[in-house]
């Protein structure tokens, strides 16, 4: 295994708190939710997870259409982090939303769903958190 680069981000405060990375180019204040009984108006945890899978996820979805020769028309990537709770226990759940207008809709699926089993982010959820995947088109 090689490893590319490798991002170190510290917390203080947790939910109430902020976030800054080692290199200093992130750095941000968290509050939580006013749905989780907090004063909103900042970033926090499930937003962050949502924007880097978003990220990555898209990139995945570029390299399979490219790798396929299809033409990816001008799309979205959306990316939903809910945070639930059953009783005493927490978990995460998430939904994938590809927006493709005018592109065929089985073929949108079946790169959105390549893209699923090849994103290093799906894969460190696979098994752990439910992820639904929808394309639009």
């Amino acid at each position: 295994m090689e490893t590319l680069y490798t991002a170190t981000v510290s917390n203080i405060g947790g939910r109430e708190g902020d976030v800054k990375s080692l290199d200093g180019i992130l750095e941000l204040d968290l509050k939580r939710p006013v749905e989780m009984h907090g004063t909103g108006g900042a970033a926090n945890p499930e937003m962050l997870f949502a924007a880097a899978y978003s990220a990555c996820y898209n990139g995945a979805l570029m390299a399979v259409a490219e790798r396929r020769k299809v033409i990816l028309p001008q799309h979205a990537v959306e990316v939903s982090i809910s945070y639930n709770k059953d009783g005493n226990n927490s978990f995460l759940s998430g939904k994938i939303t590809v927006k493709a207008p005018g592109m065929d809709h089985d073929e949108l699926q079946q790169l959105a769903e390549t893209a699923h089993a090849v994103c290093p982010y799906s894969k460190a959820i696979k098994g752990n958190m439910e992820m639904a995947i929808e394309v639009l088109v």
